[in-house]
C-alpha cells in the first residue's frame, strides 16, 4: 500500500509532466504566422533579458563608451568639423556592412526560402560586376569598397562607360578571360558579410534547440530516433537510414558558428 507521501510525489510528478507537455506544445505552436503578438513579445523580453545580463557584466561601461563615441560622431557631423569627410566615410562603411549582414540574417530566419536574398541582391551584384569587369577588361572599377548594390542606391560603375576606367588591363581577344582569382577579391567581402549574417541568424534556433534538449525535454527528432525498433533492422534500407541518422546526429554538434560561416560565404562568390 502506497503511503500518502508516495501518492503526493506521484501527483507532483504527474503535474510536472503535464506542465512540460503543455510548454512543449506551446513552443511548437509559437510562430510569427500563428501567434505574431505573443512571439514578438517573447522576443522583446528575451532581448531585454540578454541586455540585462550584458550590463551586469561590465555592460554599463560598454554603453557609456558607445554613447560617448556616438556623441562625438554627431558633433563632428553637425558642426562642420574638418574630420567630417572621414566620419562620412566611416558611416558609408558601416551602412555597407550592416546592409549585407542584414541580408544574411534575413536569409536564415525564415523570411522566405532563403534563396531570395541571393537571387535579388548578392547574385545580381556578383553577376553584374563580373560582366562589367569582362566587358571593360579590368577589375578595379569600384570607386570604393562600399560601391555596391544597397537599399536605395546602386553601384556607380554599373552605367559608366568602360573608357572612364582607363585602358583594359586584360586582353579582350577571343579565348582570353579575366582570372577568377582577380574577380574573387572584389566581391568576396560582400559574400563574407552575408555568411556572417547567416551564421548570426542561426544563433536563435541554436539556443532554442539547446533549451529544448535540457533534461526533462526532448526534441521530436530525438524521440523518433530513439523509437527505432529492432524489427526495422531487418531491411537493408532501414539499416542504412539508421547509420545515416546516427552519423548526422554525432557530427551535427561540431557545426559551430565558423562552420556555418564558411558554408554560407564561400560557395556564393564561386557560384
Amino acid at each position: 500500500m502506497e503511503t500518502p507521501k508516495t501518492q503526493q510525489q506521484y501527483i507532483n510528478d504527474l503535474s510536472i509532466s503535464r506542465i512540460r507537455e503543455k510548454q512543449r506544445q506551446e513552443l511548437e505552436n509559437l510562430t510569427l504566422a500563428t501567434q505574431p503578438i505573443k512571439t514578438l513579445t517573447y522576443f522583446v523580453l528575451a532581448i531585454v533579458q540578454c541586455l540585462q545580463r550584458l550590463f551586469t557584466k561590465s555592460g554599463w561601461l560598454l554603453l557609456l563608451i558607445s554613447v560617448f563615441i556616438g556623441s562625438i560622431g554627431i558633433l563632428v557631423i553637425t558642426t562642420g568639423s574638418p574630420y567630417q569627410e572621414h566620419v562620412h566615410e566611416v558611416v558609408n562603411y558601416l551602412r555597407f556592412g550592416l546592409w549585407w549582414l542584414a541580408l544574411g540574417v534575413a536569409s536564415s530566419i525564415g523570411l522566405g526560402s532563403g534563396l531570395h536574398t541571393f537571387v535579388l541582391y548578392l547574385g545580381p551584384h556578383i553577376a553584374l560586376f563580373t560582366i562589367k569587369a569582362v566587358q571593360c577588361g579590368r577589375v578595379d572599377i569600384k570607386s570604393s569598397v562600399y560601391d555596391t548594390i544597397q537599399l536605395y542606391s546602386g553601384p556607380s560603375w554599373l552605367d559608366r562607360n568602360c573608357t572612364a576606367f582607363g585602358p583594359p588591363m586584360y586582353s579582350s581577344l577571343e579565348g582570353s578571360r579575366i582570372p577568377l582569382t582577380s574577380i574573387l577579391p572584389q566581391i568576396q567581402l560582400e559574400a563574407l558579410f552575408v555568411g556572417i549574417g547567416t551564421a548570426l541568424g542561426e544563433l536563435p534556433p541554436y539556443f532554442i534547440s539547446r533549451a529544448a534538449s535540457m533534461p526533462g525535454s526532448k526534441l521530436e527528432v530525438m524521440k523518433e530516433f530513439e523509437s527505432f525498433s529492432a524489427e526495422d533492422h531487418n531491411t537493408v534500407m532501414a539499416t542504412h537510414m539508421k547509420q545515416i541518422k546516427n552519423w548526422l546526429l554525432s557530427h551535427s554538434q561540431y557545426l559551430n558558428f565558423f562552420s556555418i560561416l564558411v558554408l554560407a560565404s564561400v560557395p556564393n562568390p564561386l557560384f
